[in-house]
């Protein structure tokens, strides 16, 4: 792809991969810096380019999905939230927190393996500002993008290192993210469990005896 168009070709990978497809960018840029910068015999200025095209690809990926949470996902959620966990109370609670500490979440989770990809869908979902969003999800994916294809000049075509520097990281970050999911599964399944039973014997207290 690289070599049929180039930039663009960069640019199409990363929206890719912040589009909640976990096609890791830890290979993109590297190969951006190698490919397209080192190998070609352009100098150091032009890993700011990679950066930039890095960056672009990341915002239009993020905003389809966080266009494709701000238009179906609370809707969707509203009407089949219970049959994975969430209750409209706890997404009015998400939306203001994104309210509060939304900006932080954005910009530091694009600085984060694993965690960059899918930080797009909630914001969406919360209805984050769009304008902010966009903003601060640039501004975290370019030194991300930047450092990555920085790295790929360096090492070359010894580029594959980085997958074990990155390896000791992502691994435990995706086991964290996948116990914590199961615990909260777990918890989720036993409060609405609870919730409804109290709401069934609240009905019945209503209708009194027969």
């Amino acid at each position: 792809m690289y070599d049929a168009i180039g930039w663009p070709g960069v640019v199409f990978l990363m929206a890719i991969e912040s589009a909640c497809v976990p096609f890791p960018s830890e290979i993109i840029m590297p190969l951006a810096g190698w490919f397209l910068v080192k190998d070609r015999g352009h100098g150091f200025e032009y890993l700011l380019l990679a950066g930039f095209f890095g960056a672009l690809g990341n915002l239009i990926g993020s905003l389809v999905a966080y266009y494709a949470g701000a238009w179906g996902g609370r809707l969707f959620l509203e009407r089949y939230g219970r049959w994975v966990l969430i209750t409209p109370r706890e997404l009015d609670t998400a939306e203001r927190w994104f309210g509060r500490y939304g900006e932080i979440a954005v910009f530091a989770s694009r600085l984060v393996p694993v965690v960059r990809t899918f930080i797009s869908l909630p914001a969406g979902i919360a209805r984050m500002n769009v304008w902010r969003f966009g903003v601060l999800s640039f501004a975290g994916s370019f030194p991300w993008s930047l450092a990555l294809a920085w790295a790929g000049y360096l090492l070359g075509e010894h580029w594959e290192r980085l997958t074990d520097w990155f390896r000791p990281v992502s691994i435990p970050i995706a086991i964290a993210v996948l116990l914590l999911a199961g615990y909260f599964v777990y918890r989720r399944i036993k409060e609405i469990r609870g919730t409804e039973a109290g709401e069934q014997r609240a009905e019945e207290m209503e209708a009194g005896p027969p």
